[in-house]
C-alpha cells in the first residue's frame, strides 16, 4: 500500500503512471525510479515519491480520508479488472455496496433538465441503489440533490483533490453526502486544484462504480458523453434522455440514442428500464 500511496501522492495523470508502472514492472519499481531521478516528473511529484509514507499518512488522517490501494480487499469490485484502473483511491466516507447508476449531464442545463435530474436521482434513491455522478453544478449537483432530499446514498467523484470540492458552492452537497452513509472520491492527492485535463480520465471511474449510465442533457461535446464513452468501453448500458432537436443540450443525447443507447423518458421509465440491468428495486 505504500508504494500505491506515493504514487497516487505524486498526482501524475492517470495514463502517465499506467505506463510508468508497466514499464518499470510495478509500482514500487516506478516510485523508486522517480524517486532516483531516473524519470523526468515535476518537483513536487519527485518530492512526494520520496516523502515519508508517515507524513502522507498524517496529512489524510487530518482530512479523515482513507486511501484504497488497487488490490485492497475494500477497493471497489467494480474497478479492480479494468484496465485503466486508479492505481488508489482516496475516499471520504464509504463507497456503498449495492447496485449503483450514474446519471451525468451538461453544467448548462435547462431548468427542465435540472428537474428531471432531482427527480432521477430521488427515484434512483427509492429504489434502493446508489447514485454515481461527478460534483459540477447542472445536472451531476441535481441528481445528487435529488438523492439526498429521498434520504439515499450517492457516490461524488472529483477530478481534485478530495479536499477541493470545486465548484464550492457544492461543498455542503459533499457534506451531505457522506453524511448519508455515502462518499466522495478521488484518485487525486488532496491539496490538487481542478485542472481541466484532470476531470476527462476522471469518468472512468464513475462509470466504472456504476452498472448503468444515464445521460440526462448533453452537447456534442464534454464530460457526459465522455463517460457514456467509458461506460460503452467497460460494458455498461447507457441510457439517454431525448429532448428538441434543436436544443444544444439535447444534441448529445440524441445522438447517444440514435447510436443506441436506451431511451428514457421519466422517472418511472427509468427504474422499469434500470430494473431489467440491476435487478428489482429493493434486491
Amino acid at each position: 500500500m505504500s508504494d500505491a500511496l506515493r504514487m497516487a501522492f505524486t498526482g501524475l495523470h492517470p495514463d502517465r503512471q499506467r505506463v510508468l508502472i508497466s514499464e518499470r514492472g510495478s509500482v514500487g519499481s516506478a516510485v523508486r525510479a522517480i524517486r532516483r531521478g531516473q524519470i523526468r516528473v515535476p518537483d513536487s511529484a519527485r518530492d512526494a515519491a520520496g516523502a515519508d509514507i508517515a507524513d502522507h499518512v498524517e496529512a489524510l488522517r487530518v482530512l479523515d480520508v482513507r486511501f484504497l490501494a488497487h488490490g485492497d480487499s475494500e477497493y471497489p469490485s467494480q474497478l479492480q479488472d479494468l484496465p485503466d484502473a486508479a492505481v488508489g483511491l482516496f475516499v471520504k466516507g464509504r463507497i456503498p455496496q449495492a447496485p449503483a447508476v450514474a446519471v451525468v449531464g451538461t453544467r448548462r442545463c435547462t431548468t427542465y433538465g435540472r428537474k428531471l435530474a432531482r427527480r432521477y436521482g430521488a427515484a434512483i434513491a427509492e429504489a434502493g441503489w446508489v447514485l454515481v455522478s461527478g460534483l459540477a453544478r447542472g445536472i451531476d449537483a441535481a441528481a445528487h440533490q435529488g438523492t439526498v432530499s429521498a434520504g439515499g446514498r450517492g457516490v461524488a467523484v472529483l477530478g481534485s483533490g478530495i479536499d477541493v470540492v470545486y465548484p464550492g458552492e457544492n461543498a455542503g452537497l459533499a457534506t451531505s453526502l457522506v453524511e448519508g452513509g455515502g462518499a466522495v472520491v478521488s484518485e487525486y492527492p488532496p491539496g490538487t486544484v481542478p485542472e481541466p485535463w484532470r476531470f476527462p480520465p476522471r469518468n472512468r471511474i464513475i462509470s466504472g462504480l456504476a452498472a448503468a449510465v444515464v445521460v440526462v442533457e448533453a452537447a456534442v461535446t464534454g464530460g457526459a458523453l465522455i463517460t457514456a464513452g467509458t461506460a460503452l468501453v467497460q460494458d455498461r448500458p447507457v441510457f439517454a434522455v431525448p429532448g428538441d432537436v434543436d436544443r444544444a443540450t439535447s444534441e448529445g443525447t440524441n445522438k447517444l440514442i440514435r447510436d443506441g443507447a436506451h431511451p428514457v423518458l421519466d422517472p418511472d421509465d427509468l427504474i422499469e428500464e434500470l430494473s431489467l440491468v440491476l435487478g428489482p428495486p429493493g434486491c
